[in-house]
């Protein structure tokens, strides 16, 4: 296997002559971002994209991730390297410091990101969705659920994922039949989602799924779609997990993950968003989750192979 070779000279050139980084650093938050630091950053990230992201591209190919009994075993190294990713912070580095991120400007960001990305894609694919997880709940989650959900996905303690896609609805996102019923303050919610990169594996404590319903009585189409945060173990109001969540993973293919949950309890909710297509088809987070019924504590947007019965969130709306 060719060895990978962080392209540093070149990325500190495009972040100091085209993204202006320098210049960057003069805005207000983002001081410490001096050339000292982003140096070391960019060193930092290089040498753990080369040394140990770039190494796993074997165990990925040759074992992948193994479906046991309801389980997906990722590769071997895997989990100690996530397990590093996570003690140095890198998922928090653009993010803000009120939610244990770093506050960093975006653009060194993306380059670090564009290391992950180049030495592991498949890697790489488990903090980018728990990026975009991240950002839906800055923008669009309630005090509530960023105090509850954020810190930890920002450390990347809890990964996130994004639940579009059913059987019969891939492109036509419209065409989804996941539905979300309302059960006192939360949903439950019944449908099955396929294509769920990183929907179900070993690395982390807890994983936060954005899902796609409909509730009842809602227009056809992609305007009666709501998002329903639905996370794999409940969590509790002082942010402590609780019980297992009904969702269930009931195949896990190497080529593209599917999801399916039963009765799940949901964690926010959020209507009308624009939905994003889903990103799959990374060799180590295959998964496919079965009818059960699971827990939220609100609707949120995300799909994959899901089937969701009786799970209860709360809701909140998106601005209009």
């Amino acid at each position: 296997m060719t060895d990978y070779v962080p392209p540093l000279a070149d990325i500190r050139f495009a972040l100091d002559v085209q993204a202006e980084l320098p210049e960057l650093a003069q805005l207000p938050g983002y001081a410490e971002a001096t050339p000292e630091l982003v140096d070391s950053v960019l060193d930092e990230a290089g040498r753990l994209a080369a040394e140990v992201l770039a190494p796993l591209n074997h165990s990925g190919d040759q074992e992948g991730s193994r479906y046991d009994n309801g389980v997906v075993r990722s590769p071997a190294g895997f989990p100690e390297a996530y397990a590093r990713f996570v003690e140095g912070g890198w998922g928090g580095l653009p993010f803000d410091p009120a939610h244990g991120g770093q506050g960093l400007p975006w653009a060194l960001a993306t380059a670090v990101q564009e290391l992950w990305n180049s030495a592991n894609l498949s890697f790489a694919l488990c903090p980018l969705l728990t990026q975009g997880a991240v950002e839906l709940l800055e923008i669009h989650g309630t005090p509530l659920q960023q105090r509850l959900f954020l810190p930890r996905l920002v450390t990347g303690e809890w990964t996130g994922t994004m639940n579009l896609t059913e059987p019969q609805a891939g492109s036509d996102v419209g065409a989804l039949k996941t539905r979300a019923v309302r059960q006192g303050a939360h949903y439950r919610i019944t449908g099955q989602k396929i294509f769920i990169t990183w929907g179900e594996h070993d690395c982390a404590e807890n994983i936060i799924h954005m899902v796609l319903a409909r509730l009842p009585g809602a227009p056809a189409g992609t305007k009666g779609i709501s998002l329903f945060i639905v996370p794999k173990f409940l969590v509790k109001d002082d942010g402590s997990l609780g019980a297992r969540n009904d969702l269930r993973c009931v195949r896990c293919t190497n080529t593209s993950p599917c999801i399916r949950k039963r009765a799940s309890r949901c964690a926010s909710c959020a209507d009308r968003f624009p939905t994003p297509q889903p990103k799959c088809g990374n060799y180590t987070t295959s998964v496919c989750c079965a009818n059960t019924a699971a827990r939220c504590t609100a609707p949120s947007r995300s799909a994959a192979r899901l089937s969701t019965a009786g799970s209860s969130s709360t809701t909140t709306r998106p601005p209009r």
